[in-house]
């Protein structure tokens, strides 16, 4: 099979922070569970289980929010350090296989 070699030089910082908010949402998403659980039972605890199963669903909206903000800020800072080491090395050299 023939192989092509390609050089990466540059990554989109809008684009690399888009990728990295969808799984900053999944995250947020998987850790908001958890602390809305909790959340929830805290409520349950000191018998205002209304108080309690609404403030655990601010606080799954809350970690899914932080999680897809905190992704794209970091991604993006993220390919900023990224493009700026990859220009003082060249760049990353690839072979993608072409498939029959």
């Amino acid at each position: 099979m023939a192989t092509t070699a390609y050089m990466i030089r540059h990554f989109g910082v809008i684009s690399v922070g888009k990728f990295s908010a969808v799984f900053g949402l999944i995250w947020g998403f998987l850790m908001g569970i958890p602390l809305a659980a909790g959340l929830g039972g805290m409520g349950s605890v000191m018998n205002a289980q209304a108080l309690g199963i609404g403030t655990g669903i601010v606080g799954l909206v809350l970690m899914i929010i932080i999680g897809g903000v905190g992704g794209f800020i970091g991604g993006a800072i993220m390919a900023i350090v990224y493009n700026l080491v990859l220009g003082a090395t060249g760049g990353i050299e690839m072979d993608i296989e072409v498939k029959p």
